[in-house]
């Protein structure tokens, strides 16, 4: 397979080979979820970690989709859309499972 899936997951500001390149203007497509949920992760710098987070996260029973804001090297924004409110227990462990911690309370 030689076509190349592009998730849009790039960060223009990282300092990784693989995120540094021009961010797409494309809005994430629409959700039918019920409840956003926005939690904050330290410690993603790429693609890769957020493709970790967005794994672990949807994984999660009732977790229809998974949108993150990527702060480089920061405090990244991860919003959660689920039918349901999800478990904060639930969240952490995922976020702990794909080798992140869970920051301070989103603005």
């Amino acid at each position: 397979m030689t076509d190349r899936i592009d998730l849009d997951l790039k960060d223009t500001n990282a300092g990784c080979a693989c995120c540094a390149t021009p961010a797409s203007t494309e809005a994430p497509a629409a959700t039918s979820a019920a409840v956003t949920e926005d939690v904050l992760v330290d410690g993603m710098t790429c693609s890769h970690c957020v493709s970790s987070v967005t794994e672990e996260l949807t994984a999660i029973d009732g977790v229809q989709n998974v949108t993150v804001d990527l702060n480089a090297g920061g405090t990244s924004r991860v919003t959660i859309h689920s039918a349901a409110p999800i478990d904060s227990d639930a969240v952490k462990a995922g976020v702990e499972e794909a080798g992140y911690t869970l920051a301070g309370s989103p603005a």
